[in-house]
């Protein structure tokens, strides 16, 4: 079984306030993107993780996607599996690559092994690894809050615009992110915002990291204005960084370019 996790943006993302539990509570929209990892998922004489790829940081044992198999396995006496993983979503980019994998795993184990596990079950098991992970589950548009984990439908249709993500080769940790934020009540819910047009969301539309992280990052506003003066309609960081999008209502301009070092990802929404 091949899977393809992919990313996902954020629009938006006010951190609200610090939880009596260490984590911080935030409200944001997340919207699915293709850019893709590659999970391989096979039954196996003894369980293994492999990857290839953008190298992952860690014990290979510790990975997310082994984590979620253990997970499942406390439950259900599944069989030991092979994994591997090519990682092509960059990672410490907000982009959720990680747990998109997680969730994948999940999913697709779910399917392997026929645990008959509903969308919503799968949900519970992705909250225990990581506070996006269950987003991935279902993989659609949703207005995310508390500790992005908890899920509304939202309607936002951005089919037919066309997005490019640049990663500058920053890897920006979420302890570093947290710890430069000042969390506020948002003056505008992102839930509200997103409901105007588009060509609006740039007075109204905010990401809290990107006051946190641009003056230690400058190239971070760089990025973001040289999309807008090539036209986007929209752009922001996403997540708590460093990967920066825009979104183009026509084809993205050939003349758009960066640096060599930088991994970037274009395609329709």
């Amino acid at each position: 079984m091949i899977l393809f996790p992919n990313a996902k943006i954020n629009i938006g993302l006010n951190v609200t306030e610090r939880r009596a539990d260490g984590f911080h509570n935030l409200e944001s929209v997340f919207y699915p993107v293709n850019w893709c990892d590659a999970l391989e998922i096979l039954p196996s004489e003894e369980t293994e993780f492999t990857s290839s790829g953008i190298e992952i940081p860690g014990n290979p044992e510790s990975n997310l996607c082994l984590k979620a198999y253990e997970l499942l396995k406390i439950d259900f006496e599944i069989p030991p599996v092979k994994m591997h993983l090519h990682k092509n979503i960059p990672i410490g980019a907000g982009l959720g690559g990680g747990s998109a994998d997680a969730a994948f795993a999940l999913k697709g184990l779910n399917e392997l092994f026929e645990l008959n596990l509903t969308s919503e079950q799968l949900e519970n098991y992705a909250r225990k690894l990581g506070a996006d992970c269950a987003f991935f589950i279902q993989n659609k548009p949703v207005y995310a809050f508390n500790k992005g984990d908890e899920f509304e439908a939202v309607k936002l249709h951005l089919s037919g615009f066309q997005i490019i993500i640049v990663y500058p080769e920053i890897h920006i940790t979420t302890a570093e992110a947290y710890g430069k934020i000042k969390p506020k009540p948002a003056e505008i819910p992102v839930k509200k915002a997103v409901q105007n047009a588009m060509e609006n969301w740039q007075k109204t539309v905010f990401n809290d990291f990107e006051t946190a992280l641009f003056p230690t990052y400058p190239i971070l506003p760089e990025l973001k204005k040289q999309l807008y003066n090539a036209g986007a309609v929209y752009a922001s960081m996403t997540g708590s960084g460093s990967a920066v999008f825009g979104i183009f209502k026509k084809e993205i301009p050939a003349s758009l370019n960066f640096p060599d070092s930088f991994r970037s990802w274009q395609g329709s929404l």
